[in-house]
């Protein structure tokens, strides 16, 4: 596992008080990470990974705040620059992608094309 020395995502205030808030539940595994990634499927192509895991061969680590993140060495071209941010309104509540690799995205705001 290679470790990254500037972060490819940024995580908003919002975004950093949820994972943290998550990180520190009853019975939560401390040896996972932070997985941030894409993977095949959704209404434009590819949707968004964000979801605590364990470490793969073929993974980068870095550090935001804290917190413990990896990615897949192949995502970084379609993660570049994102700025992931946590909702917690009545009309929406959940982690928001803002991707500036992304040429559209769907209306649910998880997937997108590149």
């Amino acid at each position: 596992m290679e470790t990254l020395i500037q972060p490819p995502v940024s995580f908003t205030a919002g975004a950093i008080r949820e994972i943290s808030r998550l990180r520190m539940e009853p019975g939560f595994d401390a040896g996972k990470f932070l997985r941030v990634g894409v993977k095949g499927g959704g209404c434009s192509g590819l949707s968004y990974v964000l979801g605590f895991d364990e470490t793969a061969e073929t993974d980068e680590y870095f550090e935001i705040e804290g917190i413990p993140c990896i990615m897949n060495k192949s995502h970084g071209i379609y993660l570049a620059g994102m700025e992931i941010d946590w909702q917690d309104g009545l009309n929406a509540r959940g982690f928001t992608f803002t991707n500036p690799n992304a040429s559209k995205t769907c209306g649910c705001g998880t997937s997108f094309a590149v």
